[in-house]
């Protein structure tokens, strides 16, 4: 029997996970208390796609654990022991405003909570594959120093920068302000490295850029995308948080996310690090995405500026995949900004928002 153990089961990740495993055949259990309703209110509640899951796949099961009960996961590692051949954790809390305000709880889940897994892992199933997803916001403010050009809807580098296609996994994570945020899930990011170099195990940090995908429960202070989806759907005004929303990401779809973790688990390393996401070509400011969500949507979308940008955040974020995909060249984005925004679209319409 091998297992598959994911962390934030429910979530936009971990349910794209738990799916490709179990249509691949794996035993996957999944741990997800639905902390994410806490963090963000009753529209971010994840129980509809817990419920999914175990309707749709006879060889998945659910655990409604905290990953700070050291005791709770140690019992269930212990149970499933050698047969655990990967861990998938993407449970976390993920907002830079909600850290601000309960900056013990976060780090207590994002850091202590991946310590009690890493634990786990190492006594129990040493000889599995630990994948985390860790985020570019380890990297502070540093990308706000690159010298910016301002374009009619977006800041852009030069061509000739050495950056211009994406950030690579040289930047420092040092001297910069990172919010809580980013310094809870670097916590957590240096200790799966640790594990891996320290202990000899097989580990990896995923810095992701935008993850996104129809299985987002966006809300206000998390899930970019799927929130502004949400916005223009339903009428509701969309805020705009600082530099002129001209500020650009890149998204991932959250199945070219998990398809990346799957390359890494059949030819898995020791304490790596890859940036990933969209890159150059899935790169977008949020006045883009606005544009390009009413043209999906055929909505119009109300909308508000507000001057304060967000601590923390990043002016522009393109992921550079090149170390990933020189390691594992088989794999590619198979979504692009559209495909993206239009499934969204097409899920929330028909399953959750569509009132009219």
């Amino acid at each position: 029997m091998s297992v598959v153990i994911v962390t934030g089961s429910a979530g936009l990740v971990g349910s794209e996970t738990v799916r490709f495993f179990c249509e691949k055949g794996y035993d996957v259990v999944g741990i997800d208390n639905n902390m994410r309703k806490k963090f963000f209110g009753d529209d971010s509640c994840t129980e509809w796609n817990r419920l999914l899951l175990e309707r749709t796949y006879k060889n998945y099961r659910h655990y409604s654990i905290d990953i700070r009960d050291r005791d709770g996961i140690r019992r269930l590692f212990m149970g499933f022991g050698r047969n655990i051949s990967l861990v998938v954790h993407t449970a976390a809390q993920p907002s830079h405003d909600w850290a601000a305000s309960n900056p013990e709880e976060d780090f207590s889940i994002n850091a202590t909570g991946t310590l009690n897994l890493l634990e786990g892992f190492r006594r129990y199933s040493p000889d599995g594959v630990f994948i985390f997803t860790s985020t570019n916001k380890v990297y502070g403010d540093t990308p706000n120093r690159l010298p910016f050009v301002e374009l009619r809807t977006r800041y852009e580098l030069h061509r000739e920068h050495i950056w211009f296609d994406g950030i690579d996994e040289t930047m420092t994570v040092d001297q910069s302000l990172h919010s809580l945020f980013g310094a809870s899930k670097a916590s957590a990011d240096l200790l799966v490295q640790e594990y891996g170099r320290y202990f000899g195990l097989k580990t990896v940090s995923f810095r992701g850029g935008c993850l996104t995908g129809p299985a987002h429960s966006g809300t206000r202070l998390h899930g970019f995308l799927s929130y502004l989806v949400r916005c223009c759907i339903t009428g509701k005004k969309y805020e705009i948080y600082g530099y002129k929303g001209k500020q650009v990401r890149d998204n991932i779809h959250s199945s070219d996310l998990v398809r990346a973790f799957y390359f890494f688990y059949k030819n898995p390393k020791k304490g790596e690090v890859y940036n990933i996401g969209g890159g150059r070509d899935n790169s977008i400011s949020v006045l883009e995405a606005i544009e390009l969500t009413q043209k999906v949507t055929r909505r119009k979308l109300t909308h508000e500026y507000v001057e304060r940008n967000r601590i923390g955040d990043h002016i522009w974020w393109i992921s550079s995949t090149v170390k990933f995909r020189r390691d594992y060249p088989e794999w590619r984005c198979e979504y692009n900004n559209e495909r993206i925004v239009r499934e969204i679209y097409e899920v929330q319409r028909e399953v959750v928002y569509f009132t009219g």
